[in-house]
């Protein structure tokens, strides 16, 4: 018996890096998963076939979240397959390619990373809560930048750190349902994300600067997770639960 057997969870961005990772671990503790893809479409049935291998429930939801009537089109295909769900996991987010500073960064670059990163967050969750049952959990990735200082990261970590905010409120306007809302901050997590937006050297130092050892990977977060969706997590909420490996 799984922690998650009979529940419903919605993992955005679950075709690559962690949110694949999230969406495998989900469905292992036996939720029937929807993976969310933008534009890994291939990569995202690699994920449901390997969860259907391996016993569990899965299927793949397409949207280009930067667009609100995007957001509004997967919520209609999930609500057709689901009427309702118990576990949203905000994981979809990206950079704006590089690290551009503040005299570097262009106008569209700005607005695509908060349309992804902020927007459709605060947008996908509220499709969520309309459709969650009691008891619910709303889990959201944020990242460990948003309490550092490193030159480059201004709009990304900037995006990042409102997810932060909307947790603590969100979590107090939603406890007399019993939905909890955290946020998880991860490290520097060895995906394709951080390999095509941090140059290598930067990686390098990074790892080899941390406590336990080396770079985090998508099982680091994915537990965590899981953990948050479980009901042992049942009087958590409103939390930042940072995933660094002591970073």
């Amino acid at each position: 018996m799984g922690k998650l057997d009979g529940k419903v969870a919605l993992v955005t961005g679950a075709g690559r890096g962690i949110g694949s990772g999230i969406a495998r671990r989900l469905a292992a503790e036996g939720a029937t998963v929807v993976v969310h893809y933008g534009r890994s479409a291939d990569a995202a049935e690699a994920v449901v076939r390997d969860i259907a291998a391996a016993g569990g429930s899965a299927s793949t939801v397409a949207a280009d979240l930067a667009r609100v009537e995007d957001i509004d089109a997967m919520f209609e295909q999930v609500r057709a397959k689901h009427p309702a769900i118990d576990i949203l996991v905000n994981n979809a987010g990206g950079g704006s390619g590089g690290m551009p500073r503040l005299t570097e960064l262009t106008l569209e670059e700005y607005e695509y990373t908060f349309a992804l990163n902020t927007r459709a967050v605060f947008f996908c969750t509220q499709q969520a809560v309309a459709m969650m049952n009691e008891g619910g959990r709303i889990i959201t990735l944020s990242s460990s930048s948003t309490t550092t200082r490193q030159p480059g990261l201004s709009s990304y970590a900037g995006s990042k750190a409102a997810l932060e905010a909307f947790c603590r409120i969100w979590a107090t306007e939603l406890a007399p349902r019993r939905i909890t809302v955290n946020c998880v901050l991860p490290g520097i997590i060895n995906t394709d994300l951080i390999r095509d937006n941090i140059p290598p050297e930067l990686a390098k130092r990074y790892a080899a600067s941390v406590p336990l050892g080396r770079m985090g990977e998508p099982d680091d977060i994915a537990d965590v997770v899981a953990f948050l969706a479980s009901d042992d997590a049942r009087w958590v909420t409103g939390e930042n639960v940072t995933v660094t490996g002591g970073a």
